[in-house]
């Protein structure tokens, strides 16, 4: 779908942050809380633009979605922008692993919007729906 995207982030916190910003400026948000969530949702809906991806979940983490991710061609062309805190993640890194982009913890609002852009362009959608909420915002 166009310019829809699908934040994979286990801090409720930053989940719901990068949910509101995007929206705000007219993406439309899918949340979700780990890998097997967002495998899930990405197996039964239409496939989003991009993909934002924290590497540090408890449970189902990036690395784990990346390669479940890669193994189904149908999902291996969403590209993923990486986000996380790891000191040592570079460009290169990220590139490595099969992202497209990489957004190092902590970052500015500028600096996750210029990567969303560079993938989906500018929005205009106005509906969110959040795996974590269970329940659909239109506003």
């Amino acid at each position: 779908m166009a310019n829809t995207l699908l934040i994979v982030e286990d801090n409720p916190i930053v989940r719901e942050w990068l949910g509101v910003i995007l929206e705000r400026e007219g993406y439309f948000v899918i949340l979700t809380a780990n890998g097997r969530e967002a495998l899930d949702y990405l197996r039964k809906y239409p496939t989003p633009s991009l993909i934002l991806l924290d590497m540090l979940i408890p449970r189902f983490d990036g690395w784990w979605f990346l390669k479940q991710y890669r193994r189904d061609s149908s999902l291996a062309a969403i590209p993923v922008v990486i986000m996380t805190g790891i000191d040592v993640a570079s460009q290169e890194w990220s590139l490595a692993l099969g992202a497209v982009g990489l957004l190092r913890k902590p970052f500015e609002v500028d600096q996750l919007l210029k990567q969303v852009r560079r993938h989906c362009g500018t929005a205009r959608p106005v509906v969110s729906f959040s795996i974590t909420r269970k329940k659909t915002t239109v506003s």
